[in-house]
């Protein structure tokens, strides 16, 4: 059975459908036309696809370019000519790199020499590019003499060199020769010091010669080994005689030279305290003699003594401290006080650190250590009144002075205690004393030295007092 349609709806149907048609066909149109007109910059692309034939088609540009049916000949001449990428140049043309330019240039070699590199090529000679040519012979037989002709050239040197320094210099024994012909003569250091002692020993020297024998006599016996050597020909007792001069000047330049010797050298210490250097010295610190002398015999008494306990023994046995302490008392003599006071310091501290050493070796009998122990310094020091006298020189004005001073006082404190405490001079020297250095201490530190000179004498000043109250 039909269905029933009325005849209104159906025409409204197929006007519907007739436009839709219509529509369809235009879409399809409009895109067909975007299609076909489309922008290349917007085409959608495959990257992988496109990077493969770029890469394909410059490697085909590459291979053209070096295809020889491809490149231009150039034809060189016998001048330096620009060759330009892409360009080739007959076999056997000459190429260079212009360093300055960056180009390569070419020209023709010249015919004769590129004839003979031809030849050597057939021949199997190697060529240089230096032009010379060396066959396999030629280069065994050069290898066979090169240590014959670096020997023949090292002789040839050494004979040069020997020449030249002949030319500079002459030979000693000509030297010599001309030399004694001048009434020069080379001596050596025992040389010179055997003529020295025999200039000051000798009854016609004058008292001048005699002096300048001795000044220059020191400026050698500095070393030890010509120390050791004035004694090995009886120097030394001829100097040490001279302490016995009615010269004070001979007297002082003896002392002089008998310190030098002594420093440091065992071997003509032990020769001068046996040839009785150590009386004569006591003799003229105890007698009436210039300052200058016994400045001198001072030297000479503390290069004696020093690191020598024999000496030390003899010396105390021999009333040294006794003649020390006259000498410090002396009017105008401030000068060796303070030099006293360090040596005896010295010999204080000198005790102590043997013990210690000893004490830390474990070395209960050693020789030195026994002597040292027979040294009874400062028993003597303090009955000889030194606790005082040193406590006293703590007045003078300068720092120096003061420094060596407190070292030997704190040196001292163990045995001289009691007697510190008991010298009010002393306690109100040192609380002026640590006014004065607070003062200048509190400068250093306003000039950013943290560890000053006053700095270190306040701090013994400080540690003396808190011991003696």
């Amino acid at each position: 059975m039909r269905p029933l349609t009325l005849p209104g709806q159906g025409m409204l149907l197929f006007r519907m459908a007739t436009l839709g048609m219509l529509l369809g066909i235009l879409m399809a149109s409009c895109f067909t036309f975007c299609l076909s007109h489309q922008n290349s910059e917007f085409a959608l692309t495959n990257p992988e696809k496109s990077s493969t034939e770029e890469r394909e088609r410059k490697e085909t540009t590459a291979e053209e370019e070096l295809d020889p049916r491809v490149l231009e000949v150039f034809h060189p001449t016998h001048e330096w000519q620009a060759l330009r990428p892409g360009q080739t140049v007959p076999a056997g043309s000459h190429v260079r790199l212009n360093l300055q330019t960056g180009e390569r240039e070419v020209k023709l070699q010249d015919e004769d020499k590129f004839r003979n590199n031809l030849k050597g090529l057939k021949k199997g000679k190697r060529l240089d590019i230096n032009g010379n040519t060396y066959t396999s012979q030629d280069l065994k037989s050069a290898l066979a003499k090169f240590k014959e002709g670096a020997e023949m050239e090292s002789s040839k040197e050494d004979k040069a060199r020997q020449a030249k320094v002949k030319r500079l210099f002459r030979p000693i024994e000509e030297l010599k020769k001309d030399f004694e012909e001048l009434n020069v003569v080379i001596e050596t250091d025992m040389q010179i010091m055997v003529r020295l002692i025999n200039k000051f020993n000798s009854s016609s020297s004058s008292l001048e010669e005699k002096i300048a024998a001795l000044f220059d006599l020191e400026y050698y016996v500095h070393q030890m080994d010509n120390a050791q050597d004035l004694l090995s020909f009886g120097g030394l007792q001829v100097v040490i005689n001279g302490l016995n001069s009615t010269e004070p000047l001979v007297k002082e330049y003896a002392a002089f030279v008998l310190g030098a010797a002594f420093s440091s050298n065992p071997k003509v210490q032990v020769e001068a305290i046996e040839g009785g250097a150590l009386q004569k010295l006591l003799v003229i610190l105890a007698t009436e003699q210039p300052l200058t002398a016994k400045k001198k015999v001072l030297f000479a008494l503390c290069s004696l003594l020093r690191h020598f306990p024999y000496a030390q023994q003899q010396f105390l046995k021999l009333g040294g401290l006794h003649v020390l302490r006259s000498l410090v008392q002396e009017k105008g003599m401030e000068v060796l006080a303070v030099r006293v006071v360090t040596l005896l310091y010295d010999l204080v501290t000198e005790k102590m650190f043997a013990e210690e050493e000893a004490e830390l070796t474990q070395e209960t009998s050693p020789e030195k250590l026994q002597q040292y122990r027979q040294v009874h310094l400062l028993p003597g020091l303090r009955e000889q009144g030194w606790c005082e006298i040193t406590a006293h020189l703590l007045a003078l004005p300068e720092h120096d002075a003061r420094e060596k001073v407190l070292q030997t006082l704190v040196a001292l404190l163990a045995t001289c205690r009691d007697r510190y405490c008991q010298d009010p001079q002393l306690s109100r020297t040192l609380v002026s004393l640590q006014a004065e250095y607070q003062a200048l201490a509190a400068l250093e530190l306003q000039d950013g030295e943290d560890e000053g000179y006053f700095r270190e004498l306040l701090g013994s000043i400080n540690s003396l007092l808190k011991e003696l109250r």
